[in-house]
């Protein structure tokens, strides 16, 4: 029986790749994989699958970035205290719009850390995220929330395996550059590919040329199946080639990837947030950072990041190694929190109008 912890020497190096270096679409992702981590590639598939039958890996799939194809946002929803597991739970089974489902906490008592439950939204286009998040807030007896749609991303990635050695402080020589977000029209036909191309991967699937069967279920030819996903990589649409850990819910063996999950909020002068956002986004331990306008609720925050460990006393660490960064470059902080990730679970937004319409009919 193969190993399949993700602490197993063959499956980090494997993961250290994998769950977030493969960039854009590949023909051959696992081959890609294998040349990467210096480990053949029957092994790699092997190991993959064997992670991802058990557990350890949560999904296999392409990314995209559904930013540009999907309105989306960061939900914060103040909801009475004896509904929000139920909330919660709504949230993650009964709408596949809603991505991450967190149940979030702060240290203290302070700017909105009265919305505990977070959630991301995406509605496809053609249809109103405000609207969504009214009909959602009516089904599980939310007070308020508050939508923090993403101008522009400066990180994005996973790569837990990797960053479990990253120490405070560690970041590029470079400022990261803001992705703007901004929305893509697609033909019936590129959705066709689109969809086959970022269905996940069963273990049976993770074998060689995996997209001779996808581009079959799109009904293209293999060849119109690569054209059309190269052109849409092209076109910033495409995200990466990635293996998703479980990284909170301990593994079959017991063994935790993570155990703190860290949304950092900085506020700084208005104008400021591409230079802010470049700065925080070069710091490796972050997994994701945009910039986001929260309103007074939170103080006015505007540039977000999250960051995951094991320690949570090395994720302040961490904090504060940006926190004196933002200083030294003459970037004022206004006010700046933590909140704390509890019950999590995590799926890819649903961004397909037809599918929509189906889900929108079904509620009202």
């Amino acid at each position: 029986m193969l190993p399949v912890e993700h602490n197993d020497s063959i499956n980090a190096k494997i993961l250290a790749i994998s769950e977030d270096k493969i960039e854009g679409f590949v023909r051959e992702p696992f081959e890609e994989i294998a040349a990467r981590s210096r480990i053949g590639v029957d092994i790699v598939m092997a190991r993959v699958a064997a992670m991802l039958r058990a557990g350890t890996i949560r999904r296999v799939r392409q990314t995209l970035l559904a930013t540009n194809l999907a309105a989306g946002a960061l939900v914060a929803w103040k909801v009475p205290e004896d509904k929000i597991e139920a909330a919660f739970d709504w949230m993650f089974q009964r709408d596949p719009f809603s991505g991450h489902v967190v149940l979030r906490s702060t240290d203290t008592v302070s700017a909105g850390s009265d919305y505990k439950l977070w959630t991301t939204v995406k509605v496809p286009q053609g249809f109103s995220l405000q609207a969504h998040c009214k009909l959602l807030a009516g089904k599980v007896g939310a007070e308020r929330f508050r939508l923090m749609p993403a101008k522009g991303i400066f990180t994005l990635g996973v790569g837990h395996v990797r960053r479990k050695t990253i120490e405070p402080g560690s970041k590029a020589d470079q400022s990261a550059k803001m992705i703007p977000v901004q929305m893509v029209d697609l033909s019936e036909h590129d959705w066709s590919v689109l969809l086959a191309l970022k269905r996940e991967f069963t273990p049976e699937e993770i074998r060689p040329s995996p997209w001779v069967a996808r581009a079959k279920e799109a009904g293209v030819s293999l060849e119109e199946f690569y054209r059309v996903a190269e052109e849409l990589n092209a076109r910033k649409i495409v995200g990466r080639f990635s293996t998703f850990l479980e990284h909170v819910k301990p593994s079959a063996g017991g063994v935790r990837v993570t155990r703190f999950n860290a949304l950092f909020h900085w506020a700084v002068p208005p104008g400021r947030q591409i230079e802010a956002g470049g700065e925080v986004g070069r710091y490796h331990i972050l997994t994701h950072c945009y910039w986001r306008e929260a309103g007074p609720e939170f103080k006015n925050v505007n540039v977000m990041a999250v960051a995951h460990g094991t320690d949570k006393q090395l994720l302040l660490n961490h904090k504060a190694a940006i926190d004196q960064h933002l200083q030294s470059s003459g970037i004022p902080v206004s006010y700046t929190n933590v909140f704390w990730g509890g019950r999590s679970e995590i799926k890819p937004s649903e961004i397909s109008p037809h599918i929509y319409r189906e889900w929108l009919a079904q509620q009202l």
